[in-house]
């Protein structure tokens, strides 16, 4: 059976579009990591979810959208998302436009790193080349 990790992340940003946790956790490794572009490193699945509990308290509002996805092949998937919300309490907006890379193993995430979209979009391109 040949995994379908574009569906795959997809499904994901939808959880977290619906705030649903135990739905972005179900495909994310016990030993997993997020390098998480300004909010740090989180190493296993109780950091990271600890980390997205945290963040969905601090916006009242908060949408995402996958603006593009593709399978790179290694289990390496590529996603441009964007964010959107409100901080609690607050009148401005939150708006990042990141780039996510996602490496696969065994249908689930190994490893999530969001940066830039066009650093991201390089060191996706070179972790797929290196895992061919």
């Amino acid at each position: 059976m040949t995994l379908d990790l574009v569906e795959l992340v997809r499904k994901q940003l939808e959880a977290l579009d619906r705030r649903d946790l135990d739905g972005v956790m179900s495909s994310v490794a016990e030993d997993s990591v997020l390098d998480g572009r300004a909010a740090g490193v989180f190493e296993g699945r109780a950091a990271i979810r600890g980390f997205l509990e945290d963040w969905f308290r601090a916006l009242e509002e908060l949408d995402y959208e996958l603006e593009e996805v593709s399978d790179l092949g290694g289990g390496v998937v590529f996603a441009v998302v964007i964010q959107d919300g409100r901080p609690v309490g607050g009148d401005g907006r939150l708006r990042q436009r990141e780039g996510w890379v996602y490496l696969w193993a065994g249908g689930s995430i190994a490893r999530l790193t969001t940066s830039e979209v066009d650093q991201a979009r390089a060191a996706a391109e070179r972790l797929a080349q290196e895992r061919e």
